[in-house]
């Protein structure tokens, strides 16, 4: 039996806990809106610049696999940096690169320097890895059975800078234009400016560390059992970090591919910008905003149930966006309105996962490794999407990315018969 001495101070680590929580999420959220609004620039525009630069449909998706490659390295180092050092300052600094990278892109484009733009977009991938990042803070200091909603909350404020982004495609195009830079280089004047406050107030506000305070928590329980000790400092993961990781990274690639290639798609239909920006705001709108329920959904339904919801939703958003006719709108809002949210149910039942899988000693260096492959994901499919349009169809391409999205099923059933391995 626990001496009265233990119930209070498990008491008192317990309401630590849920103080530093709220701090966090408050915090994480406000970084969050920031960070939306510069992760939409690279996403509305950076295809249509580089097409503008380069002349060619061909190398379209470029920007889009540079900028995601450049947040695989970012991942790699803010998960590594997490590990030692809390999450502060990884978030931090990887957003404050983002903002640098973003500044680099405008540059680029008044000096017309096409290795100026590729290294710049490079380095703007940092923010992209960053904002993904930090939903894990939200989830650091959550009770087990609130970690979707945790995670579900640091995502769901990204929506209003994402959805603003893009709809502000136009009126920042014409502050560019006004400084003298061109029009499609405005949006990433805002991405500079974003990311940049983002990483300020998480290096301000983001203390006490929730990773470090997780950290210590789980070292304190251990010690206190009978025979326990300091655990092992990296122990091993469960086989639900490989199934999450999958579901991630799979959800990744259907989504940018066919993303990606929107823009150009609609503007070989006399689409204009404004309309551009309007598809890619609700597309972004719907990989964040419905968080808020996807979380609450995970919690209460389970991982699988959210999992396959996931494949099939992406898979109608491929269909959708094959067999709308390019001057329709309306079709083409729908069909991205549910490729955002087939990713976000990915994004959360994965993530998900791979926290019920992990323990605070071991858990920022498998989400940083996770986060390295999500990006090559999303590196390979933009980067490919242009190649496999200009070699088909934009049609061809978008029932591709849905069909592929349904091996998310036989991942599922693979884990429930090796649901008691550990690796």
């Amino acid at each position: 039996m626990a001496s009265p001495e233990t119930t209070t101070t498990d008491e008192h680590t317990a309401l630590e806990a849920a103080r530093v929580h709220k701090r966090t999420l408050t915090t994480v959220v406000l970084s969050q809106i920031l960070g939306g609004a510069g992760l939409a620039a690279g996403i509305s525009v950076g295809a249509l610049l580089a097409q503008d630069m380069l002349g060619s449909d061909a190398l379209s998706g470029l920007p889009t696999g540079l900028f995601t490659l450049g947040s695989a390295l970012a991942a790699f180092l803010v998960g590594r940096s997490t590990q030692r050092f809390g999450r502060r300052l990884g978030l931090a600094y990887g957003f404050i690169a983002g903002g640098i990278g973003a500044l680099g892109v405008v540059i680029a484009a008044l000096s017309d320097s096409m290795v100026l733009l590729f290294a710049s977009l490079f380095v703007y991938g940092s923010g992209t890895a960053t904002n993904l990042q930090a939903r894990y803070a939200g989830s650091d200091l959550a009770p087990a059975h609130r970690r979707g909603f945790g995670t579900s909350m640091a995502m769901v404020a990204t929506t209003v800078g994402a959805v603003a982004g893009p709809n502000l495609v136009d009126p920042l195009g014409r502050f560019a234009d006004s400084l003298g830079v061109p029009a499609l280089a405005g949006p990433f004047i805002l991405a500079a400016v974003a990311y940049s406050a983002a990483g300020l107030v998480l290096f301000t506000f983001l203390r006490p560390d929730p990773y470090l305070l997780a950290r210590r928590i789980a070292a304190d329980a251990a010690a206190k059992e009978p025979g326990g000790s300091v655990p092992d400092p990296v122990p091993k993961v469960g086989i639900g970090v490989y199934v999450g990781a999958t579901v991630m990274v799979l959800t990744q690639i259907v989504m940018v591919a066919i993303m990606t290639m929107t823009p150009v798609h609609m503007r070989a239909h006399d689409h204009e910008m404004a309309s551009v920006g309007l598809v890619i705001g609700m597309h972004i709108g719907a990989m964040w905003l419905p968080s808020l329920f996807t979380g609450v959904m995970v919690d209460r339904l389970g991982r699988t149930p959210t999992v396959i919801a996931s494949g099939v939703t992406l898979l109608l958003a491929g269909v959708l966006a094959a067999a709308a006719p390019g001057d329709s709108l309306g079709l083409l809002v729908l069909a991205l309105v549910l490729l955002g949210l087939g990713w976000n149910f990915g994004l959360v039942s994965g993530t998900a996962l791979v926290v019920d899988a992990t323990v605070p000693q071991n858990r920022p260096r498998a989400q940083g490794t996770i986060d390295v492959l999500i990006a090559l994901a999303g590196a390979g499919g933009g980067a490919m999407s242009g190649v496999i349009m200009n070699a088909t169809s934009y049609q061809a391409l978008s029932v591709s990315g849905g069909v592929l999205a349904l091996v998310l099923i036989p991942v599922l059933l693979w884990a429930r018969s090796h649901r008691t391995v550990t690796v």
